[in-house]
């Protein structure tokens, strides 16, 4: 397999390939250690056969942004909690402050 890996390597990396004969991709891979049923996927440029031939399947990725964890959200509200009660007890200061004054 990695002699078809190296092989549409260096027919990706050169832009002659691209528009190539069959003619000449066929005594390119004269060199290769190819499967028959490989070689004739390549000449006919059927992608999805090389594909499956190579064993690789459609793939596709779905990233699914996560919950927030119970645990985290409760630290927040408590975090709101105590800065609530810290504002609290300034204006009850500020107000005793007022009284005294």
């Amino acid at each position: 397999m990695f002699d078809v890996i190296d092989f549409l390597e260096s027919v990706g990396r050169d832009a002659q390939w691209r528009h190539a004969e069959a003619e000449a991709l066929a005594v390119a891979l004269t060199g290769a250690q190819v499967d028959p049923e490989l070689r004739m996927a390549i000449l006919a440029r059927d992608e999805r056969r090389i594909a499956s031939l190579l064993g690789k399947a459609p793939f596709c990725c779905y990233i699914n942004p996560g919950k927030e964890d119970e645990d985290e959200g409760d630290k927040d509200k408590d975090k709101d909690k105590d800065k609530d009660k810290d504002k609290d007890k300034d204006k009850d200061k500020d107000k005793d402050k007022d009284k005294h004054a």
